[in-house]
């Protein structure tokens, strides 16, 4: 599933083709996605105007005139093909190397979006598990999938003391409390291996050892704060990481997958100097947990 800066580079490059732009045309070929398509949603969007585009956790927010947003979750497979006017025979797609692709099917274009000025938008989603909805703006921070999301991990609000803050007295293990979108909003499985590991942290330690009795941050908090921030920047710069069907809105790959450390590294050496580790993978609450035994306490 695209992790934050999978969506964030999605965001980032669907940003110059819709803001300003009006919903022409609207095609939808289906009447759901993962849940039904709201009520009207052809209707509701056609003729509107982008405002701006943003992200918070792994939801795409494409603000409309009339105080409306379109929200937009990937799911595992949905993507955005942009084109400028209509699909011709010669148009192709960028690949990439690193790319395990399922070849583009069209029954797999679920929705078509013609903006004004050219650009052609389609959304395609093999498995369907994404979805969209449309939200009053007002409304949006106590919709049912926003209410209760926790601080964005990149914003002033993630830092030491507040993973003390949450961290206190809890038994849960490092790896859940940071997978928690309660606490931390867009982290997954794999920036949080990679957190975790350049902070020095083995992903089984109690969440409770970010603070002291006091609950004050300790030294573990105050390398997890920074390390959470700087691998997400890394991978937003990469534009993400593709290991399956994450592609960029142009069509070309994220590339954050060279500098993995130690997420699917099992058996390599470890990549910090002097530390004679080798990454190992363990099951971790169903997930795959990549780390190094030797440098991460």
């Amino acid at each position: 599933m695209p992790e934050l800066p999978e969506v964030e580079t999605v965001c980032r490059g669907l940003a110059p083709v819709l803001a300003g732009r009006r919903f022409l045309k609207v095609e939808q070929r289906r009447k759901d996605l993962r849940f039904p398509l709201p009520q009207g949603f052809v209707q509701r969007l056609t003729g509107r105007r982008v405002t701006r585009l943003d992200r918070r956790a792994k939801y795409i927010l494409v603000h409309l005139d009339g105080a409306e947003v379109l929200a937009v979750h990937l799911g595992m497979t949905g993507r955005f093909l942009v084109r400028q006017g209509a699909r011709t025979a010669g148009d192709s797609e960028l690949l990439g190397e690193f790319r395990h692709d399922h070849g583009h099917l069209d029954k797999h274009d679920h929705l078509i979006f013609t903006m004004s000025g050219g650009p052609v938008v389609t959304y395609n989603d093999v498995r369907r598990f994404g979805y969209m909805t449309l939200i009053p703006e007002r409304d949006l921070e106590h919709d049912a999938f926003f209410h209760g999301l926790g601080v964005e991990p990149l914003s002033a609000e993630l830092d030491a003391a507040y993973l003390a803050r949450r961290a206190g007295g809890k038994k849960t293990d490092l790896k859940a409390f940071l997978m928690d979108q309660r606490i931390v909003a867009g982290l997954g499985n794999i920036y949080v291996c990679e957190a975790l590991y350049r902070a020095g942290l083995n992903p089984w330690a109690r969440a409770a050892r970010l603070a002291t009795p006091s609950g004050k941050p300790t030294p573990a908090a105050q390398r997890l704060a920074p390390a959470i921030k700087a691998v997400l920047q890394d991978a937003i710069r990469a534009g993400g990481s593709t290991l399956r069907d994450y592609k960029q809105a142009d069509g070309s790959i994220g590339r954050f997958q060279n500098e993995f450390a130690v997420y699917g590294r099992d058996g390599q050496a470890c990549a910090k100097p002097r530390c004679r580790g080798t990454v190992r993978r363990k099951t971790q609450a169903g997930r795959s947990t990549f780390y190094c035994p030797v440098c991460q306490r």
